[in-house]
């Protein structure tokens, strides 16, 4: 079952990172930010502060999804079945049982 949700999850959590680093860009800030590459296209368009509110809104919501995304991968890698150091003993004992590898001629 976490091996399904596990692959959305993470491409949900990667699109809303992206677009999260996007909108904060977009935002005017004291120097303009990357709405000062737009030149007053963005003022006409949205307004004089429905920019401002509409970019918060967006910020606030594009991060609240990242923070929810984070929690759930956090908790879906924690709580598998097996812990770390179960998987690292397991995969030393395959080790161990596997046969030496040949040895070449060159070697002897």
């Amino acid at each position: 079952m976490v091996e399904v949700i596990h692959t959305p999850l993470v491409v949900v959590h990667v699109i809303a990172c992206l677009f999260l680093v996007l909108v904060v860009l977009v935002q005017p800030g004291k120097s303009g930010g990357l709405g000062a590459f737009t030149g007053a296209g963005a003022q006409q368009v949205f307004g004089g502060r429905g920019a401002g509110n509409f970019l918060t809104k967006t910020t606030w919501a594009t991060a609240t999804i990242f923070f929810a995304t984070s929690m759930t991968l956090a908790y879906l890698s924690s709580s598998a079945d097996d812990s770390l150091q179960q998987r690292s003993k397991a995969a030393l004992e395959n080790q161990k049982n596997l046969p030496p590898p040949p040895v070449s001629s060159a070697q002897k």
